[in-house]
This record gives C-alpha cells, structure tokens and sequence, in this order.
C-alpha cells in the first residue's frame, strides 16, 4: 500500500520529501508518518542529510498549507453557501468560524499541526477566517518543525527498521486522538452553542 511512497522518497530524495508533505498538508491522503521517518533512516545511511529532510518536510508543509489556505480563501466561502447549503451550512456559521480564529487562530493551527488528522486539514478553516498570512505563516512552521524534527530523528535511530516507528507512537496515538477528539468536541459544541446566534446573523445579515 505505502511501497510507492518508499520508492519515491528512495528514488528522488529531498525533492519527493517536499512535494508529498505539500500534498499532505493540501489535504491528500498521504503520511508523514511513512515519508519523514523514512528520510530519517536515509539520512543514517549517508545518503541525506537529516537538516536537509527536516527542511524539505517542513517547507512542503509550509508550501501545501498555504495552498489549501488560498483556495479556501478564494473560494471557501463560495462552496460554504453555494452546496454547503445542503449541510445546513449558513452565512452565520462562516461569521463565528471567523470570529473563533480570530481569537484562536493562532493556537488552532500550532496545535492542529501536531494532532492527527486534524493537521492535514486545518488550513482550510484557517483560511476562511481573516487570521492574517504572516500569523498563520508563523504557526504552522512552529507546529511542522517539532513535528518533522522528531519523525527524522526516530527513522535516523530506527536506521533500516525505521517503519517500527508505528510501534514507538502507539503509547502516544491514544492520547493523541483522545485530544483531537476533544478539539473536535469543542469546536462542535461551539457551533451548537452558538447556533441561535448564527441564525440572527444570518437575518441581520440582508439589512446591512
């Protein structure tokens, strides 16, 4: 299933780290569970360096976020209220999902990066908000580089048995989806708490 990522990174290095963290950080279904520890191992083995796998992870990070931040910005907001209707999505909803990162903008996506599924889809919502570029620029570097720097350091370690890094996080992945289950939790007892008041700003919304 993961052979064609092993042979990829294997085959064009540096490069192949970068594109595949861009593609899973624009929302593809690709792990860097699977790619970064790999670059680590390669990095023992002296055909990388491990500078340079923490590097091209992160800025393949960097650069699919900030895709999937411009697309949402661009067009977010016209999907939300076009065929987002049908989901029962309203015009208020988008107002609060702006005003909540406008407070939390900043700590939803350093932590989003560092929460399984959550960090392969928080540029979305953050793009439509209006958390400005620079900030968000900001933390989601300080979410990726912990996040690539201990993976390589584990595949480096691990050397050729670096894919038993799937038995190293076990101890942590139940904590880890206990929290991105509660942030899940939050953010939907937020839109249910506040649902009445999406509703008035939708109504008030046509006046203004």
């Amino acid at each position: 299933m993961t052979g064609w990522l092993t042979h990829l990174v294997e085959t064009w290095g540096l490069l192949a780290i970068l594109v595949t963290m861009a593609g899973e950080s624009a929302g593809l279904p690709i792990s860097s569970e699977i790619v970064v520890p790999l670059g680590g191992a390669l990095a023992a083995a002296g055909k990388l360096s491990f500078a340079g796998v923490v590097a091209a992870a992160t800025l393949g990070n960097l650069v699919g976020s900030l895709v999937a931040f411009w697309v949402t910005k661009r067009y977010g907001e016209r999907i939300l209220l076009g065929p987002g209707r049908r989901l029962g999505i309203r015009p208020g909803h988008v107002l609060l999902a702006n005003r909540f990162f406008n407070r939390y903008g900043v700590w939803a996506v350093f932590l989003g990066r560092l929460l399984p599924v959550i960090r392969t889809y928080i540029s979305f919502p953050a793009g439509l908000s209006s958390i400005r570029l620079g900030t968000f620029i900001g933390a989601t570097l300080a979410g990726a580089i912990p996040w690539n720097l201990a993976l390589t350091f584990a595949g480096y370690k691990l050397g050729q048995h670096y894919e038993d890094i799937g038995r190293l996080l076990g101890p942590l992945r139940i904590p880890m989806v206990i929290v991105a289950v509660v942030v899940i939790a939050l953010i939907y007892w937020f839109g249910r708490r506040f649902g009445e008041e999406a509703g008035e700003l939708e109504a008030v919304e046509p006046a203004s």
